[in-house]
């Protein structure tokens, strides 16, 4: 009984009696009579300062002519050969001895490799162009190319001295 008092209320609110039609078509009558709410004014363009971008004067950011590299700066060689030792770091390398005298005066130089290799001033060794600038009894004198951080090398002197047995 509860059901069927459930599905005849139902019934009943779903179907519009004839009454609420004009209350309804008076309603929309209503607001379509309403004038519309005024519309927000369009806002103002600002005007933008023009600027004129001239570039041809101006460095390109992503070439390496503006470093003191190519200003006449010092620079690794990168048409120059690479020799063996170079492919080692330097404190990899072990002087191990001399041969000659004087002017003469070759370095004997350990690799990791346990090969030893004859080296002379003007020689290159090490990861950073190290260049051979003397050969002592207990030493190797040499400059390094190393980046100054701004595009640019400097010059690092490094040495290897002699392995005591």
């Amino acid at each position: 009984m509860l059901i069927v008092m459930a599905i005849t209320g139902c019934a009943r609110s779903i179907t519009s009696t004839p009454g609420d039609a004009p209350n309804l078509e008076k309603w929309v009558a209503d607001v379509q009579a309403r004038p519309a709410p005024p519309l927000d004014p369009l806002p103002v363009m600002q005007q933008f300062e023009t600027f004129e971008y001239a570039a041809q004067t101006l460095r390109d950011p992503f070439s390496d002519a503006w470093s003191n590299a190519d200003s006449g700066g010092l620079r690794p060689d990168p048409n120059r050969r690479k020799e063996t030792l170079e492919q080692y770091p330097l404190d990899s390398l072990d002087m191990v001895g001399t041969i000659g005298k004087g002017a003469g005066l070759i370095a004997l130089v350990m690799a990791p490799d346990k090969v030893t290799y004859r080296v002379r001033p003007g020689a290159y060794l090490g990861q950073s162009d190290g260049r051979i600038t003397g050969v002592h009894e207990d030493r190797i004198e040499l400059v390094e190319l190393v980046p100054d951080g701004a595009g640019g090398w400097l010059e690092r002197p490094a040495s290897i001295a002699l392995e005591d047995q």
